[in-house]
């Protein structure tokens, strides 16, 4: 059970304060503006009518009943508590009813009236659940059951792409309740069997060959038969749809190890012909080689579940970031507040300062500037003013402004952001297994080979013919088990990764290296990945006859009391080309003028603070430094002028600075064989001056967010393919759209969670490192994959007995499970290769 009580059930006696039952606000109910509404002894006040029609239409939508008594209680405030068990929240009329429920929960629930509890988690708005294949999008099925294409466990969505609330991931709990539980058992059959074989048997000599194979049997039969049994059903499957793949391959070459063994194990060695026997009569065993594949595809699940899992773990983190609450301003005039699911078009709503955004609109009345970050990527906030637009989920600055709501809900940017992030990974080709696609035709040859060995020995070999023909047949399919063809593919990943995370290069799965090896167009944001991402104070001029001490000295006393979006910046410049010594000028009188510029008296003296025409209009020349400012502006810097009484006195830019590692890191790309192209959403000026800062010819300015992944699109349509890079939570749609996304370590948590790669110290040489790490492990996967596959393509027939009407030989079950054993060995050695790799 969990719980999440009071930390002490007398807490809870402590009843809590009156809220509203449907949008949970705190309300007086003497005072309650929308009325109150008398349930038996419970008083529910409201915050508004609104909320109170919705109640009064449809009040058990909005009230639970106690577990233990069965009265009514407000949700949003219970007045003996809240407590969850088995996923679920109750509420309690009293503490005493709390009490008793958290000592006997099943008890209470089995009994009634807990079939009217608090309901449980319900899918958000836009249609039923649905369970989709991440890897063949087309699978859907109303039930969590297993793709019935490629075995994978389903994921639950709502109808519309939008993920579910609920951060469990049951398939993920089994997997790694199933790895651990077995690890231990497959560790020491693992110990015993190849101890025993490589220190010349003392176990079988001093237990007696059968006791020992019981000792085994009794270790394995859990892991096989309890940790593995999801691949059996799968398998299953598999052979029922005829769609093999790797589950197939490890059902069959799992089961016939097991198999063969357990009746190894429990029937008498003269039960079997002289060919299955080794040494000193004894049948030979494979426990450790059924329960070590089961341990191994367990992980490689648990693995893979996890990667999955954080995905929509970003998704989720995208719908959080979205407030909660809305404050409504009625035709009246009166505000209140109100659930952000509540607003609709054309509502008036008050932004406060500090205050998120609620929903995308249009200021109309106020100003403020708004950090924009969150969709546009740039650092600088952008100033509103009536007329112009807001989105939702950005933040508010120090001023305050009224805007009306224009798009709701699932129409909004973020939740049109969130939607493309997850289209866009669902919509990715199913990842090249290639294991999986030679199985479609290696599994029915396995087969087909064994039947038909067992059938050539039973018609035309010689006598013993049954027992010649059985060795053949378990020999194949022993030989042929998915040990090292399992192995391929993740050994290489997990050394290649182990080895790029040295080098700062993090990667998510096999597919991301894969795809990388062959990109050829690399598209790169601006903010964050070839700037830095913080505007700094790059330059300050003086004019002729001003100290460029007293510049900045008077230009940090303005903005002080600006909520300019530069203000921090030249601030922060000041403290940084000054020492610290700041603050020491009085200022009084201060005006801002919105979109121009800022003018008080500093220290007795008139000062001004802004563009060109702003300080024009005030009297003051600015034509001396015009040609510096338009140097400046060219490289992509913002441009303020400082007057000091009436006489111009300087110029002050600011600027987000380009990395220094980031034009050698273009160079090196372009060395690479890949086509750099900028894609970002500032202006075409500053992007171009970027772009010849780092030696990029090609620019996409003035790019929308929701427009960042049909750039992707053009270029994939255009058969190229193609690798984004990008840090911030705008460009998540391109990272998870393109082939590749690649994100910058010292980006978002979500455009990380969106991408295939991660950077982790956010410098773009790291994408050079990248590539020769991607050429490398898929180098390596191509030749373990070639030594699994030679392994059991020269075995099959050698176990099938295509030696024997020459030499005489027969392949026995033993020296089959030995070559397999040698092609994994051969698997492992070559992976470990990948650790010396050089991506320097």
């Amino acid at each position: 059970m969990t719980e999440n009580a009071p930390t002490s059930l007398a807490a809870a006696a402590t009843p809590p304060a009156p809220h509203d039952p449907v949008c949970g606000m705190e309300v007086d109910p003497a005072t309650a503006p929308g009325g109150t509404v008398t349930r038996g002894k419970l008083v529910l006040p409201f915050c508004g009518a609104r909320c109170r029609e919705r109640f009064e239409a449809a009040p058990e939508d909005f009230l639970w009943k106690d577990p233990v008594c069965g009265m009514e209680v407000n949700p949003k405030a219970p007045k003996g508590g809240r407590l969850e068990h088995a996923g679920r929240a109750y509420g309690f009329c009293s503490p005493k009813c709390l009490a008793k429920f958290a000592a006997d929960p099943e008890g209470f629930l089995a009994r009634g009236p807990g079939s009217m509890a608090g309901p449980a988690p319900a899918a958000p708005p836009g249609g039923e659940v649905v369970w989709v294949c991440p890897m063949d999008p087309e699978v859907r099925e109303k039930e969590p059951v297993p793709c019935p294409i490629c075995g994978m466990a389903l994921e639950p969505m709502v109808v519309g792409g939008m993920p579910l609330a609920d951060e469990r991931n049951p398939e993920l709990e089994n997997m790694s309740r199933r790895f651990w539980w077995g690890l231990g058992p497959t560790a020491l059959v693992l110990l015993l069997a190849m101890g025993d074989m490589l220190l010349g048997m003392p176990l079988t000599h001093g237990l007696g060959a059968r006791p020992f194979a019981l000792v085994q049997l009794a270790l394995s039969s859990p892991v096989v038969l309890w940790a593995g049994w999801p691949f059996f059903e799968r398998a299953w499957v598999s052979l029922r749809s005829r769609r093999f793949n790797m589950f197939t391959l490890i059902g069959l070459g799992t089961g016939a190890a097991y198999t063969f063994s357990a009746a190894a194990a429990l029937l008498p060695a003269e039960a079997f012909p002289e060919a299955f026997r080794g040494h000193g009569g004894a049948v030979p065993v494979y426990f450790e080689s059924a329960a070590v594949i089961v341990e191994l595809v367990l992980l490689g699940q648990v693995l893979e579940l996890k990667a999955r899992s954080r995905v929509s773990g970003a998704l989720r983190a995208l719908l959080g970031l979205a407030p909660k609450t809305a404050r409504l301003v009625r035709p009246s005039g009166e505000e209140v507040d109100l659930p952000v699911e509540e607003v609709r078009p054309g509502d008036r709503l008050r932004v406060r300062p500090g205050e998120k955004v609620p929903v995308d609109g249009r200021v109309l009345s106020g100003g403020s500037s708004v950090d924009e970050s969150m969709v546009s990527g740039e650092p600088i906030p952008v100033e509103k003013r009536p007329g112009d637009p807001v989105t939702g989920a950005t933040v508010n600055g120090n001023g305050g402004f009224v805007m009306e709501a224009e798009r709701v809900g699932k129409d909004t940017l973020l939740a049109q952001i969130v939607r493309m992030v997850g289209d866009a990974q669902r919509s990715r080709a199913p990842i090249q297994r290639l294991a999986d696609e030679v199985a479609g035709w290696f599994v029915p040859a396995v087969v087909t080979a064994s039947v038909l060995a067992f059938a050539a020995w039973a018609l035309l070999g010689p006598d013993p013919r049954l027992a010649h023909a059985l060795v053949a047949a378990v020999a194949v399919l022993i030989i042929a088990c998915p040990c090292a063809l399992g192995l391929a593919t993740p050994m290489a990943i997990m050394v290649g990764t182990g080895r790029g995370a040295a080098a700062g290069v993090l990667v998510k799965n096999a597919e991301a290296l894969e795809r990388f090896e062959k990109v050829d167009v690399l598209l790169v944001d601006k903010t964050g990945t070839l700037t830095e991402g913080k505007p700094r104070l790059t330059e300050v001029a003086a004019a002729e006859g001003v100290e460029e001490e007293e510049v900045l000295r008077v230009a940090g006393a303005l903005e002080r009391g600006s909520e300019h979006p530069l203000a921090a910046a030249i601030l922060a410049g000041e403290r940084e080309r000054l020492g610290g010594a700041t603050g020491a000028l009085e200022v009084q009188d201060f005006r801002a003028v919105p979109g121009k510029g800022i003018e008080a008296q500093v220290a007795g003296r008139p000062a001004a603070l802004g563009s060109a025409t702003f300080l024009a209009g005030l009297g003051a020349d600015t034509s001396p430094l015009h040609s510096r400012a338009d140097g400046l502006r060219a490289r992509g810097a913002t441009v303020v002028f400082l007057a000091v009484g009436g006489r111009l006195a300087g110029l002050l830019a600011v600027e987000d600075p380009v990395k220094p590692s980031a034009a050698g890191a273009v160079k090196a790309l372009r060395e690479e064989g890949l086509r750099v192209v900028m894609v970002t959403g500032d202006s075409r000026a500053t992007a171009l001056a970027v772009a010849a800062a780092v030696g990029i010819d090609e620019v996409e300015a003035e790019v929308l967010p929701q427009e960042k992944a049909a750039v992707v699109a053009r270029h994939k349509g255009a058969g190229q393919r193609v690798a984004m890079a990008g840090d911030g939570i705008n460009d998540a749609p391109a990272l998870a759209a393109a082939d590749v996304g690649v994100a910058m370590g010292t980006g978002t948590d979500v455009a990380m969670e969106s991408a295939g790669l991660t950077l982790v110290k956010g410098d773009l040489g790291g994408i050079v490192r990248a590539r020769r790490l991607s050429r490398a492990v898929m180098r390596n996967i191509r030749q373990n994959l070639f030594w699994a596959f030679a392994y059991n393509v020269a075995g099959v027939p050698l176990a099938a007995g295509v030696l024997y009407p020459w030499f005489g030989v027969l392949l026995s079950p033993m020296i089959a499970s030995a070559a397999m054993s040698f092609s994994s060995v051969t698997v492992i050695g070559n992976a470990l290769r990948l650790r010396r790799v050089r991506l320097g």
